[in-house]
């Protein structure tokens, strides 16, 4: 099958395992608008080329955010995909707290091609709350939030050069915004850690 027809079936999938679902921002945009945000700031920041690592991204939340099985994906996509789409997948059973730190510890171990998905996936969502915050946000919340992102993205650096830089301006254009619409003070290093419950950095088993 040709390159693009392997992409767009890729999004038609995710498409589908999306279909009834909204982001959580003020707009409540369609979700499947992020994964395909994704794939494209990969392709077009990152310089990624590879068929795979592009349906990886269009995929990415599948496992996690729909009833869709690792079975089901390594049926349709093969086993590739559905391995770097699991190492992307936060444990929905575990707390929030836990699964957001669980991201910045496992962050560095991750394989490269998964941090380049992380890297874009935070850069898209930072955009969006910057853009679109979801309305019951506080902008203590929206800053933690942002806090949050760059402790994961750090572990992400050296995947890709291109992808962090982009990082970096887009978490500086979000502060400045929400400093325009009366944020408040970001919070310090270990405020935030207490706040998003990452307070005790302890090693855990394998998770992703």
């Amino acid at each position: 099958m040709k390159p693009a027809a392997e992409i767009l079936r890729a999004a038609h999938f995710a498409a589908d395992k999306h279909r009834r679902q909204r982001r959580k921002g003020a707009d409540l945009d369609p979700y499947i608008n992020h994964p395909i945000a994704v794939a494209e700031l990969l392709a077009r920041e990152g310089g990624v080329r590879s068929v795979k690592l592009l349906q990886d991204a269009i995929l990415h939340d599948t496992i996690e955010d729909t009833q869709t099985t690792p079975k089901e994906l390594e049926a349709a996509f093969g086993k590739r995909v559905r391995r770097l789409v699991e190492e992307v997948t936060d444990d929905k059973r575990l707390p929030k707290a836990e699964r957001k730190r669980l991201q910045i510890e496992h962050a560095p171990a991750l394989s490269k091609k998964a941090r380049c998905i992380k890297l874009a996936d935070k850069i898209c969502n930072v955009r969006d709350i910057a853009a679109s915050p979801p309305a019951d946000w506080t902008p203590e919340r929206r800053l933690e939030y942002l806090d949050w992102s760059r402790r994961v993205v750090d572990g992400c650096r050296g995947a890709s050069p291109a992808l962090e830089r982009l990082f970096d301006r887009t978490l500086r254009d979000a502060r400045k915004a929400f400093g325009r619409r009366g944020g408040r003070r970001q919070l310090s290093p270990a405020a935030a850690r207490s706040r998003s419950g990452t307070t005790t950095p302890s090693r855990s088993k394998r998770g992703r």
